[in-house]
Order: C-alpha cells, then structure tokens, then sequence
C-alpha cells in the first residue's frame, strides 16, 4: 500500500511539474525529477517517523535532529533566493524557532539518551531537498519551498506526535509536546503562504 502512495504521488508531482510550459524541455524535465524527489521524500519521511522515530529514542532524537537541520538550512536558501517578503518571514521565523529546538534538544538528550549521538549533518533524503531547492528557478522558488515546508513539517509533526507519550523518555516527550504548537503553526503558515499561488 504505501508503494502505491509513493507511486501515486510521485506521478502527481511529476505531471504537475511537466504541466509548467516556458522553459526548455532540458529544465522541464529536471524540475520533474526534482518534483517527484521532493513529493518521495515526503511521504518516506511520514513513514519512517510513524514507525522509527515515533517508537524508540534513537530514531526520535536522530529524526528531530536531522528535520531540524533541514529547516534551518532551507531557511537560509530561502532568504538568500526568495523575492517575497512573506516567504522570508516564515523563513526568518522557522530559524528562530528551530534554532531554539535544536539548542533545546542538545539539552535534553544528553541525559536521556546518553547512547544516542545528536546528528551535525543531513542526511542524503533531505540533503537532496536542499539541492532541489538551491536548482529551482526564481518562478518557480517559493512553491518549491512551500511545498517542502509543508511536507516537511508534517513529517515533524507525525514524529512529534508519536513520540509525545512516550514514558521511556520523559523529558523527550515532554519536548514533543512542547514543540507541537510551533511545528503546527508553521506548517499552517506554509499552507497559507502555498495556497496564496494558486
């Protein structure tokens, strides 16, 4: 079933990105690929923190980790691309915010997750993000974005919310808790800032 879903949504964004008319078949067809990646991506990314992340302590920490340091790094590409002043206030916003998680979490996991070592950098699925996001044109910059964003906060979201009553790591799921709010209120400003291109 959820090959079918990759699959599926893979095809969407596929289509989607063919549909866009303007630039040369060479640049239609590398926006496609980036497209389908970014779509993959986040449905393997809902996947594995519904079942690693939001079941053990390892993959909760490593998963918040490494999200983190997305956000923070998409959050620069987008005020160094983005022309729109509402792209670079979430952008603005998401650093500050995910700067305080990341400074939180080190806090944190130290003591209850002593085996667990915090990641420094991506991993290759959102390192690929990162490289589609820096590769998407200026027209095209804030839907990619937006897009990843929400994906991507979703994917935090189902991490967070897995992870929140878990009693092997108390302080761990008490910042889950904590962090629920912010991701939501980011994600939803995404949403908003997306459906405003339409």
């Amino acid at each position: 079933m959820k090959y079918i879903a990759i699959a599926s949504v893979a095809s969407l964004a596929l289509l989607a990105a063919c549909s866009q008319g303007g630039d040369s078949a060479k640049q239609n067809a590398a926006e496609a690929v980036n497209a389908t990646q970014d779509a993959t991506s986040g449905v393997v990314g809902q996947t594995s923190a519904a079942t690693v992340g939001a079941n053990t302590v390892g993959g909760f920490v490593t998963g918040l980790a490494t999200g983190n340091l997305y956000e923070l790094e998409a959050a620069k590409v987008a005020a160094a691309k983005s022309t729109s002043a509402d792209v670079k206030a979430l952008a603005a916003m998401i650093t500050k915010d995910h700067t305080a998680a990341g400074h939180k979490l080190a806090e944190v996991a130290p003591t209850a997750a002593p085996d667990v070592t915090i990641p420094t950098a991506l991993d290759a699925r959102r390192q690929g993000l990162i490289d589609n996001l820096n590769a998407a044109t200026p027209g095209d910059f804030n839907k990619v974005y937006l897009d990843q964003q929400i994906a991507a906060h979703n994917e935090t979201l189902t991490l967070l919310n897995g992870f929140e009553g878990n009693t092997d790591a108390p302080a761990l799921s008490a910042l889950a808790r904590e962090l629920i709010p912010t991701v939501t209120a980011h994600r939803d400003r995404a949403q908003t800032l997306r459906d405003a291109i339409r």
